[in-house]
């Protein structure tokens, strides 16, 4: 019996692929942990609740174009927000809130009553406000209707 001896050649590339397989699906499965435990928690508390009065919230933001502006500019010598309502609201009894807003972090919001002086303008002071991101959210009603404008500004 007569052997032939042949010529074999070791080759990594089998080992390689199958390296490179693995690493993948380690790979996939550190980003599948990581997505797992993000926290996703919705920006507000009664967020359902806002989806559903949104076509009456579209309503306040057109009656509030219709009638003018509500100007919002933030002060930062003065550290203060200036909230100024159009004249076409002069001689109304007007009441509502102005809601401080960061994204964030809801723990963070604030509440002040729009208290109107006689140009109906109002000064909302931020020196208590944490540096970044916030929204201004002005709710008021004269008469019967309600109005609504939001600002975004960033405190310095």
């Amino acid at each position: 019996m007569v052997t032939q001896n042949k010529n074999k050649s070791f080759t990594l590339w089998p080992y390689a692929i199958i390296a490179a397989i693995v690493l993948f699906m380690g790979y996939i499965i550190f980003f599948v942990v990581q997505a797992m435990n993000q926290d996703v928690d919705l920006v507000s508390k009664d967020y359902y609740e806002q989806e559903i009065a949104f076509q009456d919230h579209i309503e306040m933001v057109g009656r509030t174009k219709a009638v003018g502006d509500v100007v919002i500019n933030y002060k930062p010598e003065s550290q203060a927000i200036l909230l100024q309502l159009p004249k076409s609201f002069a001689g109304q009894q007007i009441t509502g809130r102005v809601n401080l807003f960061r994204p964030s972090d809801d723990k963070l919001d604030q509440e002040v009553p729009l208290q109107l002086g006689r140009d109906l303008s109002q000064l909302v002071e931020t020196d208590n406000l944490e540096k970044g991101l916030w929204k201004v959210r002005v709710n008021f009603s004269a008469g019967e209707e309600t109005y609504y404008t939001e600002e975004t500004i960033q405190l310095k």
